[in-house]
């Protein structure tokens, strides 16, 4: 070593960090301050005394030069381990990149780490679920008698949730002591028209009245409300009279509650050949609860434990109700004599008169059931706690193969292809995906709306979407949605990318004029997605392949049998199966996927602006007609701004994405939280839901909907004496400022609010 090298002075530099707050200083020592070589312990706040230490010709021992070699390098590969740690964590992170707010506009969004192509992710999709996997679940999961509560639903259950762990998912269970109607186990209900015999009807309708009626038979073709309008324009009395209604158009809750309020004392319900293609003989099997869930804890979950004083749902019907086959409808329809029927209405028959006298009995026992939700979930890798949920009824009132089996095949297939996904292949969500087999669904989507109940404080905070299995295939002519306005772009976009067929998509296939009018449907009443959207306020979506205009006949009978519904879909059942998973998995994984939920908000816009103009409208007919009803000092400008509140803070989230730097997983959180904020703000506070479970101002059931309120302006114009004008005014204030509520929600930050109210 020359003398310059060996006058060289080693340097040792050392970070003092403050014991009280995050930063520190950097102290240099100079190795002629240093007493021994790694004496760095005592030397971090003072000087030593020594004097330097006197280099020997080289400056240095072979033992020190080892040392301080070894000292060097121990810091290079530290320093340098820590730099390389750094920068790979941060390679890792997932972020949130710039994204526009449109579906359309994300055609490659990346997903969790590793990032994985969504192109990558719908190959791996359509890969994994095939015809021949889908055919041996079928046949698995195929059951004649699996009844809710039943030993055979529980079996059935069982299966369900030993295929969720062979899958290596986490699964849990939602047990639940629910409150049903049977028939009598012992007696019978029965009818008698006229001087004839007594009919003894197997089938029956859960939640009816007990008791018997007595009156004459008013035909009311479907019973729905406008056919009731048109009996009441011929000046029909509807008083205590027995309504004899086809099945089908609505549910038999809505024929019932519909023939309640024309004070009528019960309704029969038939098949008509014309509908149903079921034979004479063959029972229906349903219910009347206008509502969903357990109806003696309404708003409550149903668990063991729980203790509530009695109470019942407001949706019960206080009136008889009974389904009879249809050689049974027939034969009193015959004998009817009165008036002719409407015009438009299908039958030759006559509306019947104060003669036709029937006797209808019913006997139904209400009995305790213990029924099980089977629950399995993929953890998400960044969100674990926000999912989307995927469910399907598990339970039928005979072997339910289109009501039950295909949904929970279809379930399962789904939980083994991502699953499978997961641990294989490389994906990994965002967020998390739960499914979930429910029990009691015949008896009125009784084991979700009671899982709902039982968590919705949280459900309504962390699952931001729900996919409905139920009845997903009925046909292979045509397919339906129904789903939130806040899902209709992501379900366009699955239209676009799943296949019918080789050459077609869903939506060449059955879309391609105009989707939204040939494939769009009002989400039903009777759905398992109606109370997660309608009483949780989660967004929701359900659909179908179907055979064209009629309802699937089999509906509510034990005919709904594998060889039946293979006769209406030429065989094609695990082919279609297959086609629903991929529509329901493309949604699932999109919105798991993608850094921001694609949700377009701009799509309640017009959906509260056409109410908006319609009650508008309305507000001003009544103030001309019935001036004492609606004074000119009440106005509807309040709604009018609160609905562009609404308009504003929509477009202001979009801009608000298109203009920040999204490089942050907290602030895709934040973003995304004011998304599933939306749907839940729909919800009014000010109703109770024991008296209107269904609280949603716009897709919702009772007073406090807008759909209610123009109603109420119609009966206000005519001067109903069931109208109340001061009633309309609460309501529509309560209303106008729910929407306000909701716009402020979205808006974010207290400060960011534009209330003009």
């Amino acid at each position: 070593m020359t003398k310059a090298a060996s006058a060289k002075r080693s340097v040792h530099v050392h970070r003092q960090l403050n014991m009280e707050g995050d930063t520190g200083h950097v102290e240099i020592i100079q190795s002629s301050d240093i007493n021994e070589p790694f004496g760095v312990g005592n030397h971090l706040n003072r000087k030593s005394s020594r004097k330097p230490y006197v280099h020997q010709k080289c400056g240095c021992t072979p033992k020190i030069l080892c040392f301080t070699a070894a000292v060097i390098i121990l810091v290079f590969i530290f320093g340098y381990l820590i730099g390389y740690l750094v920068h790979r964590n941060k390679d890792l992170a997932p972020t949130c990149a710039p994204s526009a707010f449109r579906y359309e506009d994300i055609p490659h969004e990346t997903g969790a780490a590793p990032l994985m192509d969504w192109d990558d992710v719908k190959k791996l999709l359509a890969q994994k679920l095939t015809t021949s996997s889908m055919d041996a679940v079928l046949g698995q999961l195929s059951s004649s008698n699996h009844r809710a509560g039943s030993p055979g639903d529980e079996d059935l259950g069982n299966k369900v949730l030993k295929k969720f762990k062979e899958y290596g998912m986490k699964t849990w269970t939602d047990e639940h002591f629910v409150k049903v109607q049977d028939p009598p186990a012992s007696g019978y209900n029965r009818i008698v028209f006229k001087n004839g015999s007594a009919e003894r009807p197997t089938g029956f309708l859960s939640y009816s009245a007990s008791g018997t009626a007595r009156g004459a038979v008013l035909y009311a073709r479907y019973g729905q409300e406008k056919d009731l309008k048109q009996l009441k324009d011929m000046n029909i009395d509807m008083n205590g009279r027995v309504m004899l209604v086809r099945a089908g158009k609505i549910s038999f809750a809505e024929k019932v509650a519909n023939a309640a309020k024309v004070n009528a004392s019960a309704v029969l319900i038939y098949p008509d050949p014309a509908d149903y293609s079921i034979g004479e003989s063959s029972p229906l099997f349903g219910h009347v609860h206008m509502g969903s869930g357990d109806p003696y804890t309404p708003g409550f979950p149903s668990f063991n434990y729980t203790q509530f004083p009695p109470v019942q749902s407001s949706g019960l019907p206080n009136i008889l109700a009974q389904t009879i086959t249809a050689g049974m409808g027939l034969n009193i329809l015959r004998q009817l004599g009165g008036r002719a029927q409407p015009d438009g209405w299908e039958s030759i028959n006559r509306l019947g008169d104060e003669s036709d006298v029937i006797t209808v009995e019913v006997n139904n026992v209400l009995t305790e059931k213990r029924i099980n939700n089977v629950f399995g979930v993929i953890k998400g890798f960044v969100d674990a706690d926000r999912y989307v949920v995927i469910g399907a009824q598990r339970d039928a009132w005979g072997p339910g193969f289109a009501a039950s089996t295909v949904g929970t095949s279809v379930l399962v297939e789904l939980a083994r292809s991502i699953s499978d996904m997961v641990e294989n292949d490389g994906f990994k969500p965002r967020r998390s995906i739960v499914f979930a087999s429910w029990s009691a669904g015949e008896y009125g989507s009784v084991g979700a709306t009671e899982w709902l109940e039982g968590y919705l404080s949280s459900l309504s905070m962390k699952a931001f979407t729900y996919i409905n299995l139920d009845g997903i295939v009925t046909g292979q002519n045509g397919f339906k949605v129904a789903a939130s306005p806040l899902l209709h772009s992501l379900v366009q976009n699955a239209l676009k990318e799943v296949n019918y067929d080789k050459d077609k998509s869903l939506l060449s296939q059955f879309g391609k004029n105009n989707w939204e009018s040939t494939i769009l449907e009002p989400l039903r009443m009777d759905s398992a997605a109606y109370p997660f959207l309608a009483f949780s306020g989660i967004p929701s979506v359900a659909f179908r392949f179907h055979s064209g205009s009629s309802d699937y006949p089999y509906f509510g009978t034990t005919l709904d049998t594998q060889q039946n519904l293979n006769s209406i879909t030429a065989s094609q059942v695990p082919q279609l199966a297959v086609r629903a998973g991929q529509f329901a998995g493309h949604i699932a994984l999109r919105l798991v996927h993608d850094h921001l939920l694609q949700m377009d908000l701009k799509k309640y816009n017009q959906l509260i602006r056409s109410h908006v103009v319609q009650i508008n409208m309305r507000v001003k007919n009544v103030q001309r007609l019935q001036p004492q009803l609606l004074p000119k000092a009440l106005t509807v400008q309040w709604l009018i701004m609160a609905s562009g509140s609404y308009s504003r803070a929509s477009s202001a989230l979009a801009a608000d994405i298109q203009n920040s730097d999204l490089e942050d997983i907290e602030m895709c959180r934040v973003i995304n939280d004011r998304i599933m904020a939306v749907e839940r703000n729909f919800l009014s506070p000010y109703v109770s839901p024991r008296d209107s479970p269904f609280r949603h101002i716009l897709l919702g059931s009772g007073p406090h909907t807008l759909k209610a309120l123009t109603s109420h302006l119609d009966s206000l114009k005519t001067a109903n004496p069931d109208a109340d004008a001061e009633l309309f005014r609460n309501q529509f204030a309560q209303a106008t400022w729910t929407i306000q509520t909701c716009a402020n929600s979205l808006a974010g930050d207290i400060w960011s609010l534009d209330n003009e109210i």
